[in-house]
């Protein structure tokens, strides 16, 4: 059952223990890749929101979202995901 805080972030999926979203994309390649990163860096520093980004594999980014001082998932974590994905289409 998908969780009803993500219906309208596609492709994001609740950890086990529910205390972060996460999602997974596939670039084209490295330099895709590191220019989503820097999107998602923008956007994120602009919230005062910074979530953990997993580059591997040269184009695969997976990146986590949970707010640590609250010690889980807050509405902050989820306006940043739907900042991600508000981005343009060729950052993600």
């Amino acid at each position: 059952m998908t969780d009803p805080r993500l219906k309208d972030l596609p492709g994001w999926s609740v950890s086990a223990d529910g205390k972060s979203i996460r999602r997974l994309y596939e670039l084209a390649g490295f330099a895709a890749a590191v220019a989503l990163v820097n999107a998602i860096a923008a956007r994120a520093e602009a919230m005062d929101h910074h979530p953990d980004l997993h580059l591997t594999r040269y184009r695969r980014l997976e990146v986590v979202l949970t707010t640590h001082d609250a010690g889980g998932l807050t509405g902050k974590d989820l306006r940043l995901a739907a900042e991600i994905e508000a981005l343009p289409k060729e950052f993600r």
